[in-house]
Order: C-alpha cells, then structure tokens, then sequence
C-alpha cells in the first residue's frame, strides 16, 4: 500500500476536496489554483501507472483504487461546474447556504463511487460484501433527505416564517446525517475490501 503508484493514488483523491475549496471560493487566484490543482491531480492518473510499470510495483490495491480515483475526481469537478451558477453568486449568505448543501452532497457522491468501484473490483475476485443493517438505513436517510432537499423551496409558501426557517434546517440536518452515516459505512465496506487484498497481495 506504501508503493508510489499507490501514494500517487491516494494523493489524487485527497486533491479533489482541496480543489472543490479552491473552486468555492471567489478570485481568479482561486480559481487558478483550482485548475492547477485539478490538472496535478489528473497528471498523477498517468504518472502511477507509469510508476507501477517501471518499478514494478502494481498491486491489488492499486488496481482497485485507480479506476474509483478516476471517478470521484471527474465527478466532483462536473458536479463543482453544473453548481457554478450558484455557487459563484458568493456571499455571506448564499455562499454559506451553498457550501451546506454541496458538501454533504459530494461526501455521498464519493461514497457511492468507492463503494460501486469496489464492489465491482471484487466481483471479478468473486468476492462479496454483503449489505449492512447500517446501510440500508442509511439508504433510507438519504433518500429521505433528499426529498426534503427537493421541497425546501415550497417551505416559504406554505410554512411561511419560523416555520420555513425550521423546516429547513430539519431538511440541511438531515442531509449532513446522511452524509455521516455515508462516511461509516463506506469505510466499513472499504475496510472489508482491504482484508480481501491484503490477502491476494501476500506472497
């Protein structure tokens, strides 16, 4: 897991939060540093498999992290561009609205990558990881959260004043549990994965 091409890995999906910052926040410096950060990021996509080539070092942990790396990278930037519109009218208020509806938004993101690009890595080892009490719950909350998200803007029409405001912060509340409770159990899933690889990479 210490090899090169597995740190340049790694490394390229600890750059995609760095990016969404810089994406955020407004300036030209910012959004410079956000494409060089995005470019550094997808310059090490070529880099560790160059490296797993010339140093020999490929691993099964590589082969099932890159492709996940690969996706949460695109995603998060295609997901960063479609909310552009919103997110650049940056403001005390808006900004801080926008963030706290974004950020949750790409955790779950990420999550379900990794844990499809995992699962699907361990299919072909014909591996399964079954599914937990956990995330089925979690499941539930999103999908929940989710459809209250949808229905924020209605609040102010037919829960008009503290009712509205109340609402709302009910529905931002529920996402962020959803984004936790995502958090848990894709580290759950990955820590299961690893016990698998660690196994395949033993001599």
């Amino acid at each position: 897991m210490l090899a090169l091409p597995n740190i340049l890995t790694v490394s390229r999906i600890l750059l995609v939060p760095v990016f969404a910052l810089a994406f955020v926040l407004p300036g030209d410096t910012a959004r410079l540093i956000a494409f060089v950060v995005f470019a550094i990021a997808g310059a090490s996509d070529a880099l560790d498999g160059l490296a797993a080539r010339k140093l020999n070092a490929g691993s099964a942990f590589g082969r099932m992290l890159d492709p996940i790396a690969d996706k949460v990278l695109v995603a998060v930037a295609l997901m960063m561009l479609v909310a552009e519109g919103s997110i650049r009218q940056f403001n005390l208020t808006m900004g801080v609205v926008s963030l706290l509806r974004l950020v949750p938004a790409l955790i779950i993101l990420t999550r379900e990558i990794l844990v499809s690009g995992l699962r699907e890595f361990l299919a072909g080892a014909k591996v399964s990881v079954p599914v937990t009490a956990v995330a089925k719950f979690k499941t539930a909350i999103q999908m929940v959260a989710i459809g209250a998200m949808i229905l924020t803007p209605l609040a102010d029409k037919f829960l008009p004043g503290v009712g509205a405001v109340s609402y709302t912060a009910f529905a931002y509340g529920l996402l962020w549990v959803a984004a936790a409770l995502t958090v848990y159990t894709g580290y759950v899933y990955f820590r299961a994965g690893l016990r698998h690889l660690h196994r395949w990479d033993a001599p």
